[in-house]
């Protein structure tokens, strides 16, 4: 009998209503009741599950979104616990209304807390720990409760970062025992300062990411907070979010192809993307340190102390844009460095293939496949599909005496690929059924009554091969044409997400979107 792959509907959302950085109060409000009631309407009219948006949902959500703004338990007192428990059954009936007032006014109380924990932590930090003092703390935030004063809470985290400057100090000490010449070792002393100044400074660069948190930031945690009730697959995305989304399903952005990151306040160049405008125009070096941003004509903006999301936003744009960088060289220059934006192509993202030698003679094909990517931005767009033809072709050409596809660590992507793709391998049939809310049952055939590819196929697999992987891997079993390969089990995700854009029903043209599994 041939096994059923049964599918559960399920739900994305993914905003698009972003066009600043910063945003006033008012358009805060207005994207909050917009966001917050789509949401609503999304939860109650699409997700699979049909869950009752009720205080049961409010209380399962409210310990989420604690959990999200505090997982450790190093912030929040037991009153601030307390007198947010006010929000405990409401936030079903919030979230009808379009309000967001337990995130309102937990971002408020997260935001004092840290700057008392901000206060009190170079003091700690500020003198040597004694080591040989026998003390316990617990990091399981599950079997810790809230601390209910100020100065219990000041006790914990002594005890913290007595223990990450520990540990940062038998770290320092193991590489100092491998180091040659044996005139430069640093003393006890040395290691255990330098290890507290490290845990000082991580914390110094969190904190600083911590404050620049906007209401994109905010607003994201608090729905994925409601959310994850109903599902773990089901997810909000915000602009940054979406973004990056449309990136890795599609493999190609626009901009000038360099890897970012933040460091002492700082955007620093990463690496350089191969072939893209930046690698080209061969002034722009890894170790840059990126301190204004011009478009065009237009005068720079300073963005030294800006988080890094906020800066590949200026840096990022359209295709044949020119974009200003002015750059401190490793060497102390400063030079301007203008960039003509293109696409940007991210060759790891696409199927590859490879020739392999067998032990006892005879050649195997190799195809390597990251993600199920679909390019449903532009007309004609790349598809899995499509260039996992084109690399079948050309092992078939070179005679291969089978195929390995490799699907391992692949965590699935567009559906429409995974079925699609086993049509490559199969005449015609069912590939895999969908059954929505109303328990309705959609078959998915294979839409190829031809067959790319008749010979030998194994299939690799792991615990992180998800989604699409195990579609198109299951269903190639059941045919019995391909052997699966790899651990005892891949990761078990049976939902289809439904991907909603929220411009779709906004005038302002969002930058958001819902999925929702």
């Amino acid at each position: 009998m041939r096994r059923k792959i049964l599918l559960l509907m399920g739900f994305v959302v993914a905003a698009v209503l972003v066009t600043s950085i910063v945003y006033p109060e008012h358009e805060d409000i207005r994207r909050q009741r917009f966001l917050s009631h789509m949401v609503y309407q999304g939860l109650k009219g699409w997700h699979y599950s049909g869950m009752a948006i009720d205080d049961s949902m409010s209380e399962k959500a409210f310990w989420n979104y604690l959990r999200y703004l505090d997982y450790n338990k190093r912030y929040f007192l037991k009153a601030d616990v307390e007198s947010l428990k006010k929000y405990l059954h409401s936030i079903d009936d919030n979230l009808e209304d379009g309000k967001v007032d337990l995130m309102t006014d937990a971002t408020k109380l997260m935001t004092q807390r840290i700057e008392d924990v901000q206060k009190f932590l170079p003091s700690l930090l500020g003198q040597p720990f004694d080591f040989t003092l026998d003390e316990a703390v617990e990091l399981d935030a599950e079997k810790r409760e809230f601390c209910a004063t100020s100065a219990e809470l000041q006790e914990y985290w002594r005890k913290i970062l007595k223990y990450q400057s520990l540990s940062r100090y038998i770290s320092y000490k193991e590489l100092e025992k491998d180091k040659k010449d044996k005139t430069k070792i640093k003393t006890d002393r040395e290691l255990e300062e330098k290890a507290r100044n490290a845990v000082l400074k991580s914390y110094k660069d969190m904190f600083h990411r911590l404050t620049q948190d906007n209401f994109n930031d905010h607003i994201s945690r608090y729905l994925n907070a409601i959310l994850q009730v109903f599902d773990p697959h089901s997810n909000y995305f915000a602009p940054k979010q979406k973004s990056d989304f449309d990136i890795d399903m599609t493999g190609q952005l626009e901009g000038i192809g360099a890897l970012l990151r933040e460091e002492d306040g700082y955007v620093k160049v990463v690496s350089i993307v191969p072939g893209g405008p930046s690698w080209r125009q061969k002034q722009l070096d890894a170790g840059d340190a990126i301190i204004k941003v011009g478009q065009g004509d237009e005068e720079a903006v300073d963005i030294v102390g800006m988080r890094v999301d906020d800066a590949v936003k200026l840096i990022r744009g359209k295709k044949g844009s020119l974009v200003r960088l002015s750059v401190k060289k490793p060497d102390g220059r400063i030079m301007e460095i203008p960039i003509v934006r293109e696409v940007v192509v991210i060759e790891e993202t696409y199927a590859r293939s490879a020739l392999l030698k067998g032990d006892k003679g005879g050649t195997y094909g190799y195809i390597s496949l990251p993600k199920f990517y679909n390019d449903y931005i532009r007309e004609n767009g790349r598809n899995s599909t499509t260039d996992v033809q084109v690399e079948l072709e050309k092992l078939k050409a070179k005679q291969v005496k089978g195929v390995i596809l490799d699907l391992r660590n692949n965590t699935g992507g567009a559906l429409q690929d995974a079925v699609r793709m086993s049509g490559l391998f199969i005449e015609k049939g069912p590939v895999v059924q969908v059954r929505n809310r109303e328990g309705e049952i959609e078959v998915l055939n294979d839409p190829d009554k031809g067959i790319t590819y008749k010979g030998p196929l194994v299939i690799l697999l792991n615990v992180l091969s998800a989604s699409a992987s195990e579609i198109l891997a299951a269903a190639l079993q059941d045919y019995g044409r391909a052997i699966i390969v790899g651990g005892a089990h891949s990761f078990g995700k049976g939902t289809v997400q439904v991907y909603l854009d929220l411009d779709r029903y906004s005038s302002q043209k969002p930058d958001d979107a819902l999925s929702m599994g």
